[in-house]
Order: C-alpha cells, then structure tokens, then sequence
C-alpha cells in the first residue's frame, strides 16, 4: 500500500471538476441514414454469431442478445447490440470481466479490491459483474473511468441510500442491469478516480446517473427512481448517449440533457431516448432539454403531473412512435413545454411529433420547419409503429437473468 499511495496526487477544487481531465472531443453521429443501416448491419452480425434470427419482441436491441440462453457465457456480446446515438459505446468489451464480490464502500479514496468503486476506476477496460446480489450504498460518488461496463444480470444489484454514478470527461461507459434508487448528495470530499488520482469533491446533485462532459454512454436496462436530483442528466459537452429499456417512476425532475442556457457547449449534444416506460408518480423532464439534438422514439408514457417533453434554448426534438397516456387532470394534457421563451421565439424551434400515439386527451404542440431534413441530427434510428410500444417496452427495467436460460 505504502508503494501504490506514493503515486498519489492531490488536488483541491472549487467546483466537482478534475482539472487532471480535459474535456473529450468525440466526435457524435451526424449521417441519420448511416446511423440506421450501421444498426442493422451490427444487428445482424451478432444475430448470426448467435445461431438465430430474432427473439421477437420488435425490440432490436433485445432480439440482438436476449435469445441466447449462454448469455452468462458471452456477456460483452451486449456490447454490439447498442443503437442510437450512443450505438459506439463499447464499455469495456475488449477487457477482462472483474467480478465485484464485496457490496462495502468504506474508503472512497482507496477502496478495496473487490469493490465496484476499485473496479470502475481502473485504467484498463473492465466488463464488471457481481458474484451475488448486493445492496450497495456509496459513501461518495462512484466515479468511472473510461472503457467500463457495469452489468448486474444474473444478481439483483441496487446501488441505493447514498451519492450514485458519475461519468465525468470519460467515454465508453455501459450501465445495464442495476437499479438505482434513493441517491444522495454527496461531497465535500476527497474522492479517487483512477489508481493514480484523488481530488477534493466539492457537494453532488444527488442524481441516479451524472454524465458530465461524457461521451459514447449507453444507460441500458436499468430499473431508477426517487432521486435528490435527477435520475439521469447530461450536461456540459456530453454527446453520443443512448438511454434505452430503462423504467423510471417516483421521481420529480426526471432527466435534465443540457445544462444551461448559457451553456453554448451542449450546442452538439445528441441523445437517444427509446424504449423506455415512464412511470408511475413521475411529474416533469421526461426529458427537460437544452440547445442539442435529441430523438425520443417508442418510448411508453403512462404518468406526469406537469408535462412529459420540454425544453428551452432551442433544442431539435424528434419525437416519434412514443405513446403518451395524459393524466386526468384537465390542465396537465399537453405533453410538451416550452421553458423561458415568448411564442414568438419558440415557433422557430424544431419539435415535431411523427406518429405517436395520444391517448386521454394527451396532445403535443409542434414547431419549427416541418421539413424532415431539419431533423437529420435528431435522427438515430427507425422508429416502430407506436401500436407496437406496449410489447417494445414491457420489459422495460432491470430484468431477471438466469445463467442457462434466456433473460
């Protein structure tokens, strides 16, 4: 220990920043065509590597994986099967796997070998599982390093009752299988965040999942809700990111993508929103966007008390084949909201709703050019007839995966 702690550097910060790591500059997807036949292509490469064609489900990202009952076997064959705008974020495929066999987090300086927190920040790539079920509760915020998977099938994993995950200037990060729940603030800290780095954190949001200047980050699977803040934000440069099959419910302000609007950085963001169920007890951000380019597509809206999408600082919104159910409440059936702008100004953004499905009363307000190649950077993949949403998305959230048999 005496050898490893030698390396060791420390900085103080006035901001939750590591000044040892400079923004990334990745480029995201701008062709939406490639996007679709690039999809297709990977599909059905790991269709064939698998010996079938397809579970079924009209979900391509399970049909891709799903079906193999040796899943336990070829568990960073997941990684070929992201779409979207994060459909590049392999995690940490090409690394060994690292079993986390220890739920403790008692040093979040120099955790333990074990620990999810000594594995997410290692330098190398790591596919990290877990050997049981665990209840993790954090001491501070896990802090992830580049080209890592966390993968909770085959365990039921919550990382609950204490700070959560944090993806700060880092890429290459894949989250599936974890419920995350009850996070906290967190702060006023020393924290590490590689082998060789520790910094003074100063308080967190509370959010299940922080991206902040991250990029090729696939949030996949998971089961969140009932967070200080939000349950996945993205804010300051992230771009790349998909979040797909996850079920969100009991939470406030769900998903905040973009950070201000002042914020000039998030101009290039782009986010893939698809196959989510947003449900019960949920009120607003569903997601609440900024200045980027975002594709909400088959997503399935059972429950808010204020609105579903918003927005402000002219964001590109693409909405298409979600279904909306609105609330009872008279007042609270338009799924759209246009934050800190006169009508005069929010007519010129692009949002447009392409065969969604509105139900009780839901309605979406348009605006902006209707031509569809005003969305091309808000195009990621092809979106299924909205009739199809309830079978899409009925696995939405942390599944239960047996070792020999299909998830």
């Amino acid at each position: 220990m005496a050898a490893f702690m030698f390396f060791l550097t420390i900085a103080a910060f006035t901001a939750p920043v590591y000044s040892s790591r400079a923004p990334l500059t990745s480029a995201a997807v701008r062709d939406p065509e490639l996007v679709v036949q690039e999809v297709q292509r990977s599909l059905n490469v790991s269709r064939r590597r698998l010996g079938y064609l397809s579970c079924g489900t009209g979900n391509p990202i399970d049909d891709c994986w799903r079906c193999d009952p040796d899943w336990a076997d070829n568990r960073q064959r997941l990684a070929d099967c992201a779409i979207g705008f994060g459909k590049n974020a392999i995690g940490g495929r090409d690394g060994e796997i690292y079993v986390v066999t220890d739920s403790g987090d008692d040093d979040p300086v120099n955790p333990k070998t074990g620990t999810l927190r000594y594995a997410v920040i290692q330098e190398e790539p790591l596919w990290i599982i877990f050997k049981r079920d665990m209840v993790i509760q954090l001491k501070e915020e896990l802090i992830m390093n580049s080209h890592k998977t966390i993968d909770g099938r085959g365990a039921s994993v919550h990382i609950s009752g204490g700070p959560c995950i944090t993806i700060q200037y880092v890429t290459n990060i894949i989250i599936h299988g974890v419920h995350i729940h009850d996070c906290k603030q967190g702060g006023n800290a020393y924290v590490r965040d590689s082998p060789g780095h520790y910094g003074w954190r100063t308080v967190s949001d509370g959010d299940g999942v922080s991206i902040f200047g991250g990029s090729h980050v696939w949030v996949d699977h998971c089961t969140l809700s009932n967070c200080h803040d939000g349950l996945i934000d993205a804010i300051h440069g992230s771009t790349a990111i998909t979040i797909s099959n996850n079920y969100l419910s009991h939470h406030d302000k769900v998903m905040l993508l973009g950070h201000s609007d002042e914020l000039t950085s998030d101009k290039s963001m782009q986010v893939t929103i698809a196959f989510n169920h947003f449900g019960e007890d949920l009120v607003q951000r569903m997601p609440r966007c900024r200045h980027g380019y975002f594709h909400v597509v088959n997503n399935d809206y059972t429950h808010w008390e204020m609105y579903a999408i918003g927005g402000s600082a002219a964001p590109t919104i693409n909405s298409q084949g979600n279904r909306f159910l609105a609330p009872n409440d008279r007042f609270a059936k338009e799924v759209t909201k246009r934050e800190d702008a006169q009508e005069s100004e929010w007519k010129k953004w692009n949002w447009r709703s392409e065969g969604d499905q509105m139900l009780n009363g839901a309605f979406f307000t348009p605006s902006g050019a209707g031509a569809s190649s005003s969305y091309a950077k808000a195009s990621s993949l092809g979106a299924r007839s909205s009739s199809l949403v309830g079978t899409i998305t009925v696995s939405a959230g942390v599944l239960s995966c047996k070792k020999g048999s299909r998830c």
